[in-house]
Parts: C-alpha cells; sequence; structure tokens
C-alpha cells in the first residue's frame, strides 16, 4: 500500500488525466477503501484543490476550477512538451506573452530533474529557430478570437485589407488556424453570407460581443487550407501544365489546388504574394506550362525571359543583351487581371 504523501501524489494525478472518477474506481486503482478515498480527497481541498463531488450511484470525483491555480502534476513527456512550448513562446507570434513565456520556463527548469532538463536543454542547443519575420498578434486577441469560437459568440471587429482598406465585420467565428507564420480566423461572414479566412493580425475586436449563434457545418479541412493561401497571398493564377496532375501535385505545397485535365495535363491554382514570385513559382514546376493573366504576372515572366536570354551575352551591357520584346512562349496574351486575394 502507498504511504499517505504519495497516495496524495498519486490520486492527484488521477484526477487531473481525466473529467470523472468513480470513489470505486480510484480505491480500486489506489488499492485503498472507499473511505481512504473520502479521507484523501479531504487532504487535498485542504491544500487547495478544488475536488468537487457528485453523490448518488453515478456520481464520482472530478477536479473543478478553483478561484488560483495549485500546483500541477506532469509526467516526464508533458514536461519536456511544456518546456519546449514555452521557449517557442518566448519569440514565437503572439505579442506580450514573450517575458511571460521565459518567467513560466525558468520556473519549470528550476524544479526539472536534470534527466529531463538535458533532453530539454539538448533540444534547444542543437535547433536552429528562424524568426518568422511576420507581423505579430495581441494576446489578448487571440484571447477573445478563441473565446467567441468557444462560447458560439457573433463576434464584430475592424478589419484592415491587403491594400489597406478598413472594414467592419459581423462573423460567426468558429476556429483559429496557425500555419507557423501567422494566425487566422475561420468565420462565417454574416454579411457575405460565406465562409471567410481573416488574417488575425489584421483583427481589432470590437465590445460588446454579439448573441450567441446555432453552430454551423464548417467547411472541410481541404477548403480551410485554400481559404488561408487565398488570405495570404494576393497574386493568383491559373496556369494549364502539361504535366500529369500526380506529378505536379507533388512539386506544389499541399494547399495549392491542382485539378487534372486529362492524363497529361492538369490546372495549377499558383499562389504567390508578387507578380515575379509567382512567375518563379510557376517556372519551378519544371513542365511547359500556359497562362492567360493577370497582367503583372505577364510583364514579370516577360521580364524573367529577358534577363534569362540575355544573361550568357559576354561583353554586353546588361541594356545591350536585352533582345527586343516579344510573346514569351507558353503565354497567352488574352485574359485580364484576377480579382484580388485580400480579405
Amino acid at each position: 500500500m502507498l504511504e499517505t504523501s504519495a497516495r496524495l501524489l498519486r490520486l492527484l494525478s488521477l484526477l487531473q488525466s481525466r473529467t470523472e472518477w468513480s470513489g470505486a474506481e480510484l480505491a480500486d486503482r489506489l488499492e485503498v477503501s472507499p473511505r481512504t478515498v473520502r479521507y484523501d480527497i479531504g487532504k487535498l481541498r485542504d491544500l487547495g484543490y478544488p475536488v468537487r463531488a457528485s453523490p448518488g450511484v453515478a456520481g464520482g470525483y472530478r477536479l473543478g476550477a478553483g478561484a488560483e491555480l495549485p500546483p500541477l502534476l506532469l509526467d516526464d513527456e508533458e514536461a519536456v512538451a511544456v518546456a519546449v512550448s514555452l521557449r517557442t513562446a518566448a519569440g514565437g507570434t503572439v505579442a506580450g506573452i514573450e517575458e511571460t513565456a521565459v518567467r513560466a520556463l525558468a520556473k519549470l527548469e528550476q524544479v526539472l530533474p536534470s534527466r529531463l532538463r538535458r533532453r530539454v536543454g539538448a533540444l534547444h542547443d542543437h535547433t536552429v529557430a528562424l524568426s518568422p519575420g511576420g507581423p505579430v498578434v495581441p494576446a489578448e486577441t487571440l484571447v477573445v478570437l478563441t473565446a467567441a469560437c468557444r462560447d458560439r459568440h457573433r463576434l464584430r471587429f475592424d478589419y484592415r485589407a491587403h491594400d489597406g482598406t478598413a472594414t467592419v465585420r459581423d462573423v460567426e467565428p468558429y476556429r483559429l488556424v496557425h500555419t507557423g507564420h501567422r494566425w487566422y480566423l475561420l468565420a462565417w461572414d454574416v454579411r457575405r453570407d460565406d465562409w471567410r479566412v481573416f488574417r488575425a493580425d489584421r483583427i481589432t475586436p470590437r465590445t460588446p460581443q454579439g448573441p450567441r449563434f446555432s453552430p454551423r457545418e464548417a467547411p472541410p479541412a481541404e477548403s480551410v487550407r485554400q481559404g488561408v493561401d487565398t488570405a495570404l497571398f494576393r497574386c493568383r493564377a491559373r496556369v494549364t501544365v502539361h504535366a500529369p496532375a500526380g506529378l505536379m501535385a507533388a512539386r506544389v505545397p499541399a494547399s495549392v489546388l491542382v485539378e487534372p485535365v486529362d492524363e497529361h495535363t492538369c490546372v495549377v491554382h499558383a499562389v504567390a504574394d508578387t507578380p515575379y514570385r509567382l512567375a518563379l513559382h510557376i517556372l519551378m514546376l519544371e513542365a511547359d506550362f500556359e497562362v492567360g493573366g493577370p497582367p503583372e504576372l505577364l510583364h514579370a515572366l516577360r521580364e524573367i525571359g529577358l534577363r534569362c536570354g540575355g544573361a550568357g551575352a559576354e561583353g554586353a551591357t546588361p541594356r545591350e543583351r536585352r533582345p527586343p520584346a516579344t510573346r514569351t512562349p507558353g503565354v497567352e496574351e488574352a485574359g485580364g487581371p484576377t480579382e484580388g486575394a485580400g480579405r
């Protein structure tokens, strides 16, 4: 039988691992009588742990939320996961929590066993974290967004689009999406009667929150990924590629839509944040292609073709090496600008 102090720690660990336990289950796990379980529950309450009890045959014990945060018990893997998460948060994309994360990490590492401290230290010392380079989101904004998603409350906020246009949006928020560089909100836009993906760093919530709403059937994960790409990139193009769809799908990110046309042809919906990067992405498909627009993309393709064509001419200045402007092979002249992706 476990000693009283060790038994209390074991009991606390069980209560933290599941929502609710019956007295008989706890007694069986601890190999004690139900009376001893009740005695130990009283000890935990004396220590500040809010253990709730439900009477009756179907009743049991559960660890509730109290006015203060009591000590937590973590197993080895949980402790390492928390330490790594805190290190990431200390230099992440959420503004205002860096110092808090460092303080919490210092407290955790102080009490970590040496074997776990070495594991966390090795992971930190041999991992290079590249700066995301993107905008950060205020922590209080993420708190408001997640609370609205959880409680199913309509949300009104000021939103700044790619071009700086400011609008007021009224949405039913569903979930936050984090790509590793930016945060996005998936929501049903009430005024536009359609799903939208919003960049969280461009959201300024308004108070108070709106009324509760009945949840809709959320779009599939594939649509969410495509919506995030649309919100992230300003330039889009529908590119006809003379290669099998399976081959192209292996060369592009999973969020890029590839539609088969026939056995040897497909359509790639390419995206980028500038026309020149969009042109480079298309060239990196390593296959013959046709694209009709937008005009900015056609101009970028011609410029890249001119520079590449003149790069091998020796004894000439860059201007002299450039041949006369001609139609870029594989690029159709027809077609107009596509709709902007900013939201």
